[in-house]
């Protein structure tokens, strides 16, 4: 995989330092080593890792997919749906989606489960990269996730996904309450030039539009906002810098939220991830619109929505 892009900084900055603020999945001795390796390429050149990148300079950066050696790993999945063809999980919050490439990553991911639950029936392309989870979230979100067993419906699902014809919704809990009963944010969304681990909504690094639709359900404790969201788009962190971004982090969020406030929430709730659930998937599916939905986990269950929705 190949990404050519223009560099808009207004100060001049170390290569490594900026591809890790820009690739968040990498880290900065990865970077270095691809640096090494002449995989990144600078106004046309090879070049060293300490080395500082201006405005206007152009890059090209050479991803080069590996082999995980993930093995089967006998894992309990909760299941909504499973056909020849799809699997439908409903995800717990603290379980990884994908391995990462050092040993303790490669053990108790939903791949490993995955690998191990379909044993010879998925297509025998090899594990390179991620052959059939289509989609993800953060690792401290519960969610509704699909799984393609086969080409053909990893093929159907990323066109859908990429084509926006599919429809996902979310329930957060917020801080403070919210008045206004239907709303909606657009902004762009990008890298935290002072960050790598965080996405912003101010003055973002490669920045993206991002759109997502709100409407409140009910309030809790009078303090905090029980809230459904739709969103139009899928950038990294999307619902967490929106709703941070207008003063109403998510409850439990360790990056975008409030310290005082996560204490407060584990005492009370003993709620130790943030507070975000994908509950609902719409999508065409074997010629017919179907939808996939999936109750809260243990550890939000004092939001008590079923009757609202």
């Amino acid at each position: 995989m190949n990404f050519n892009f223009c560099v808009l900084l207004d100060k001049a900055k170390r290569v490594d330092m900026y591809l890790s603020t820009l690739f968040s999945d990498f880290s900065r001795s990865y970077i270095q080593k691809m640096i090494d390796r002449g995989q990144v390429i600078l106004n046309w050149n090879e070049i060293r890792k300490n080395i500082k990148v201006k405005k206007w300079d152009e890059i090209s950066l050479k991803v080069i997919t590996e082999s995980l050696d993930v093995e089967p790993e006998k894992i309990n999945l909760d299941i909504i749906y499973e056909d020849s063809e799809l699997i439908v999980i409903n995800k717990d919050y603290w379980v990884n989606v994908h391995p990462v490439p050092w040993e303790w990553g490669k053990k108790g991911t939903l791949v490993n489960a995955i690998l191990y639950h379909c044993k010879d029936k998925l297509p025998s392309i090899g594990w390179i990269s991620r052959p059939w989870i289509v989609h993800r979230l953060d690792k401290d979100t519960s969610w509704v996730i699909m799984v393609a067993k086969t080409d053909s419906m990893m093929n159907y699902l990323a066109n859908i996904i990429k084509n926006r014809k599919i429809d996902k919704y979310y329930l957060a809990v917020v801080d403070w309450i919210i008045t206004d009963k239907e709303f909606k944010i657009e902004s762009f969304i990008g890298r935290d030039p002072n960050s790598r681990i965080k996405m912003t909504t101010k003055n973002p690094i490669n920045p993206k539009i991002a759109l997502s639709i709100w409407e409140v359900l009910k309030y809790i404790d009078d303090k905090y906002t029980l809230i459904k969201i739709k969103i139009e788009t899928g950038r990294t962190h999307q619902i967490r810098v929106h709703m941070a971004s207008i003063w109403h982090p998510i409850l439990g969020d360790k990056v975008y939220g409030n310290l005082k406030t996560n204490k407060e929430l584990l005492l009370k709730y003993w709620l130790k991830r943030q507070a975000l659930h994908a509950y609902k998937l719409v999508l065409n599916l074997y010629w017919k619109r179907v939808e996939f939905m999936w109750s809260l986990k243990e550890d939000m269950k004092f939001v008590d929505f079923v009757e609202l929705l």
